[in-house]
């Protein structure tokens, strides 16, 4: 990676660490990149806080790959020693809210898609830098990929240590109800919800499905808030929980809950069902490709924009997952340094 080339991504990641970003509020995030692209020569288009840019000469006959990332991040957590929006370079270390989730990837695709703009390739490109990922809201990712080109297959920038990410869990949440009669505490009243609730949240406790993933392992359940009662000498007549439900690729999330409901009392009810696991075929040529180059593909257990893809799509770039979303975030220069090489060789002279 030529020095001018990482000095400009590196003052690019410093600009939009400045700018809050949090989810649904991007609006002058997106203006800096936006402005920042248009202002090297190439033409942006946006919807909402999404902007993208294609390929010179986008051939409709060609597969085209996408480059995505997200430039939207979480509130800062409490513990952070620096000011989460005042970046700083320190040994080595880049400090600043989103700058390794997802911010280096943000700026290091950029520049992939500019190098790799400059070379023949025999697929199309496109770079989208979407909006409201940390929250999977309907006005990122979702909302644009009806109005772009059809795409063969993704690259999607999220921290994995430049290591290729072929499969994530997918996420359902469940709303669970159960219910009973009020009655006086101090007397045999009543039917108590909150004991009607118990055979259920130990059956998702301990039960486990039957199919799982080499890469992913079992479909993980955890009932993680549990809401009943209104004073100590009132029995309850209702007692809801919530489920969080990590899926692995070989259920969707309405099997998944269809199976559900055949075991529990409770009423339960999805808050969703579109965030499902995805992966992508170890036979696909970009992860031949990269197994070649001596990456090592894994899955991953955090959620991301590819479950909101049909299409074929691999989770790799700068940065450790373990950082996300703690104080003091930070992103390595050597690791944006490394990350662009790596894309470089993974993506110059592919066949897909």
């Amino acid at each position: 990676m030529e020095n001018y080339i990482l000095s400009e991504a590196v003052e690019l990641l410093k600009q939009l660490i400045i700018i809050p970003s949090f989810s649904r509020e991007e609006e002058v995030a997106a203006d800096a990149l936006q402005n920042f692209i248009e202002g090297v020569g190439i033409m942006t288009y946006r919807s909402g806080n999404n902007v993208w840019c294609l390929s010179p000469g986008f051939n409709p006959k060609r597969p085209t790959l996408l480059l995505n990332s997200h430039i939207d991040t979480v509130k800062p957590v409490a513990g952070w020693k620096r000011h989460p929006h005042a970046p700083v370079i320190e040994n080595g270390r880049l400090y600043g809210l989103g700058s390794n989730d997802a911010g280096a990837s943000v700026i290091t695709l950029l520049q992939v898609f500019r190098q790799l703009c400059l070379r023949p390739q025999t697929y199309n490109l496109i770079y989208l830098a979407s909006c409201e990922e940390e929250v999977s809201g309907k006005n990122g990712i979702e909302s644009v990929l009806p109005i772009l080109p059809p795409i063969t297959v993704a690259i999607v920038g999220e921290p994995t240590g430049m290591q290729p990410a072929i499969a994530e869990k997918g996420l359902m949440v469940l709303d669970v109800t159960s219910y009973g009669r009020a009655g006086h505490a101090a007397r045999n009243e009543g039917d108590n919800a909150i004991y009607k609730a118990l055979g259920d949240i130990a059956w998702f406790r301990d039960y486990r499905f039957e199919k799982e993933s080499s890469l992913l392992g079992p479909v993980k359940m955890s009932v993680t808030q549990v809401n009943a009662g209104t004073q100590h000498n009132v029995v309850p007549d209702r007692c809801s929980f919530v489920v969080d439900i990590r899926s692995n690729e070989l259920y969707n999330n309405e099997e998944l809950y269809k199976e559900i409901c055949q075991h529990i009392q409770s009423e339960a009810k999805a808050r969703s069902y579109r965030l499902n696991s995805s992966r992508i075929d170890i036979n696909h040529p970009l992860i031949k490709r990269a197994i070649k180059m001596g990456l090592k593909p894994f899955g991953s257990p955090t959620l991301s924009d590819q479950a909101l893809m049909h299409f074929p799509s691999l989770k790799m770039g700068p940065g450790e997952s373990s950082r996300s979303h703690t104080a003091d975030e930070y992103i390595l220069i050597d690791e944006i340094e490394n990350a662009y090489n790596i894309y470089m060789k993974l993506l110059d002279g592919l066949s897909l």
